[in-house]
């Protein structure tokens, strides 16, 4: 890589609303004092996350790749990651009318296999196209998303709702939740309205008798789409290369939070 600048991501104004709530997802600043600011070790991992580059090709004048990777995975496993996530997107969900969920396809690249099976299932699907990776995702609009899990690329949507829906909080005021037919089941259907949400899904053709459905609200489960969309402009996110789900998950959370800051 020639030498020179490399562009940031994290400017002045968004670090000064990221600052406090990394502080407070850390939880405890115990330990040896870190060799490099949070800002700049946050910075490291969002260019790995936008390039697509291997840990080793980090520019060292972002830090010395191993230790921006050893203190990402420790982040992981303290879940500092997911709890910066969570806390940007509390207040916009306490006030969300309606739900859109949805998933995406994510190509695995070959070095995302092999993982020890001791460490259980890593969300890797073999389908047509090779290893796949899915991510659910349910979101308030086209930048917050309020639940994200992982699953293999073969697992139907359907299979994977309860676990998504259970991950929400359920100190909420929603009122409808936008699903495409791939969800239309009538457990997903009283699932739903036990919670007094209003199930927004196309009947599949099979229904003996269609279902009706708000087209309004449904026109805008796009919304879930265009996040999809914005969290693949980061390589990393857009090709799986993490041999381990919780990884390729606190990569997930680092971009939507950053998407939402942006």
């Amino acid at each position: 890589m020639a030498s020179g600048t490399t562009r940031k991501a994290i400017t002045a104004e968004i670090w000064n609303k990221l600052e406090p709530l990394v502080r407070q997802a850390k939880h405890s600043a115990a330990g040896s004092p870190a060799m490099q600011s949070d800002r700049d070790f946050i910075e490291a991992v969002l260019w790995i996350a936008r390039t697509g580059s291997p840990w080793r090709d980090l520019p060292a004048q972002m830090g010395h790749w191993n230790h921006v990777y050893v203190r990402f995975r420790t982040w992981e496993r303290r879940g500092v990651w997911k709890r910066l996530w969570q806390s940007l997107q509390e207040e916009v969900f306490a006030d969300a009318r309606h739900l859109f969920i949805d998933s995406t396809s994510v190509r695995a690249h070959q070095h995302a296999a092999g993982a020890p099976k001791k460490g259980g299932d890593q969300a890797l699907g073999r389908s047509r196209g090779g290893l796949t990776t899915k991510i659910h995702a349910a979101c308030v609009d086209e930048i917050s998303s309020v639940g994200l899990i992982l699953s293999p690329g073969q697992s139907a949507d359907c299979s994977n709702f309860g676990e998504l829906f259970a991950s929400l909080d359920k100190d909420n005021v929603l009122e409808a939740a936008a699903l495409d037919k791939g969800y239309d089941s009538n457990a997903i259907r009283e699932r739903l309205a036990e919670d007094g949400i209003k199930p927004v899904i196309p009947p599949k053709s099979n229904r003996k008798e269609a279902i009706p459905y708000d087209r309004e609200i449904y026109r805008q489960r796009n919304r879930v789409e265009r996040f999809f969309n914005r969290i693949k402009h980061f390589r990393r996110i857009a090709t799986r290369y993490e041999k381990y789900a919780c990884t390729f998950l606190a990569m997930v959370h680092l971009t939507a939070a950053f998407l939402y800051l942006r």
